[in-house]
């Protein structure tokens, strides 16, 4: 199946209105909405499901995505919280884990470069880096997530990793992880600037001519 839901003007799922699904849905498909009811009363799904749907309702145009995180770790009784961030967000960082701290949180913060290791090592050569420097230090998210798997965080939050990066990291971090801000250099960290603009600034770099 192709799913086309972004294309989809009936959303009969929402209001729930099963007679304006449209011919190839998701929510038609039984093989794996049929299973679902089971994996929300896992206990963890359970209160992670029902917490954001708290939090959804109670910050609804109110709270700004901070307050949101707040919000969400003190009903799911996090304490222990991880911030993995880009060492270019370092400021960010020391304000967001000061924001944190202020609400009672113990908050863990480890940048990207972690480790110190060469580009070189996954293959990179001297001329692919951005510097042109041979000894150019890489992202390491496997290195944060494993660091705060080893201090036992109950809560992860990213905080401007790079596109890829931030997928190893959610491969490899064992606690729930939410995203702060989306790494996006061009626009100041608001990647859908582009998408708002696709039709104008962005319209010949975002959709090449054929």
């Amino acid at each position: 199946m192709i799913y086309k839901c972004a294309n989809c003007g009936l959303a009969g799922c929402y209001p729930k209105d099963f007679t304006r699904l449209a011919e190839i849905c998701p929510t038609k498909d039984e093989e794996v909405q049929g299973s679902l009811a089971e994996k929300y009363e896992e206990p963890e799904n359970h209160m992670l499901a029902k917490n954001a749907a708290l939090v959804e309702a109670e910050g609804y145009g109110q709270q700004t995505r901070i307050l949101e995180i707040i919000n969400f770790a003190n009903k799911c009784g996090y304490k222990k919280l991880g911030l993995a961030f880009c060492l270019g967000l370092r400021y960010e960082a020391m304000q967001t884990a000061k924001i944190l701290e202020a609400h009672g949180f113990e908050v863990l913060t480890v940048n990207c470069k972690n480790g110190g290791f060469y580009k070189a090592g996954v293959g990179i050569a001297k001329e692919q880096t951005v510097f042109n420097d041979a000894e150019e230090v890489m992202c390491n998210p496997i290195g944060q997530a494993e660091i705060f798997n080893k201090e036992k965080t109950d809560f992860n939050i990213i905080l401007g990793l790079c596109v890829g990066h931030d997928s190893l990291f959610f491969k490899y971090s064992k606690a729930p992880v939410t995203v702060f801000a989306a790494k996006d250099r061009v626009t100041g960290h608001n990647p859908l600037a582009a998408i708002y603009l696709s039709k104008i600034y962005y319209k010949d770099k975002l959709f090449p001519k054929k």
